[in-house]
């Protein structure tokens, strides 16, 4: 009989074990279909907040927008009349991109040709050093 009781747990283990995988498969389906539920209630609350920030209209920062008056280096490049950096920076890589002095392998880079050299005072900089290097010949 002692046999017997240890076949009858055996049985009953390897059933066990034939259903969890059943349950594991189960459970994944659950999983996926649980967060996209969760998800929509969380898209209806960020919704809201997207319509209430509109209401206020940003106001741009006044530093940004006085017109500056470039040097007589930097007009040649963007032109003499005073506008805000935020242009002056967009208008200077209209002529990085319309003359292709941006670096081919390394894009970060600026490559620059006599006009910009006065400027930059060096044949190549960083995008990211070039705002600071432009900010110099505004007043």
């Amino acid at each position: 009989m002692a046999t017997a009781t240890k076949k009858a747990p055996a049985k009953k283990a390897a059933p066990a074990k034939k259903a969890a995988p059943a349950a594991k498969k189960a459970a994944p389906a659950k999983k996926t279909a649980a967060p996209a539920k969760k998800a929509a209630p969380a898209k209806k609350a960020a919704a809201p907040a997207k319509k209430a920030a509109p209401a206020k209209k940003r106001t741009p920062n006044a530093a940004f927008m006085k017109a500056m008056t470039p040097s007589p280096t930097l007009a040649a490049v963007i032109g003499s009349t005073p506008i805000p950096r935020t242009e002056v920076t967009k208008k200077v890589w209209e002529y990085i991109k319309k003359n292709g002095l941006q670096d081919k392998a390394k894009r970060t880079m600026i490559n620059a040709d006599a006009k910009l050299k006065e400027i930059f005072k060096k044949a190549q900089v960083s995008m990211f050093e070039m705002t600071k290097l432009i900010n110099s010949h505004l007043s």
